[in-house]
């Protein structure tokens, strides 16, 4: 099995669709109620749905990631140049993955980062 798609809802259409954009993501679908967009990288894609008002509830959070620590400081750097605010710059956290966070024009939570081996590898993996 492998993760298709993701779908988040958008209160301002235009303006997630762009910032998508922005990250490097592929416009694929276009139209007054619904983007997807393809990953920059694999065939995943994303779609955003639009919705009048934000729904209550968890915020979904995204992680989309970079290929180094130092693809992923150049990234933000990249996107602070261009006006984006981050809620956090890139922080190495304790679980060894390096994050930076910051949100879609929506409201959806996303989360550049740097994982490497630790993605899918962490010391303290359960063994089969």
């Amino acid at each position: 099995m492998r993760l298709n798609q993701i779908t988040l809802p958008a209160v301002d259409l235009l303006a997630t669709r762009d910032f998508y954009l922005k990250l490097g993501f592929i416009l694929i679908v276009d139209s007054a109620d619904y983007a997807r967009l393809q990953a920059p990288e694999g065939g995943t894609t994303l779609s955003l749905s639009h919705v009048k008002t934000t729904p209550e509830g968890p915020c979904p959070k995204i992680y989309l990631e970079l290929d180094s620590a130092n693809a992923l400081d150049q990234m933000v750097e990249a996107l602070k140049s261009k006006g984006t605010s981050f809620i956090s710059s890139p922080k190495d956290q304790s679980w060894l993955w390096r994050e930076a966070w910051l949100y879609d024009p929506s409201g959806n939570k996303i989360c550049l980062y740097f994982a490497g081996k630790n993605r899918l590898d962490p010391p303290w993996r359960v063994k089969p």
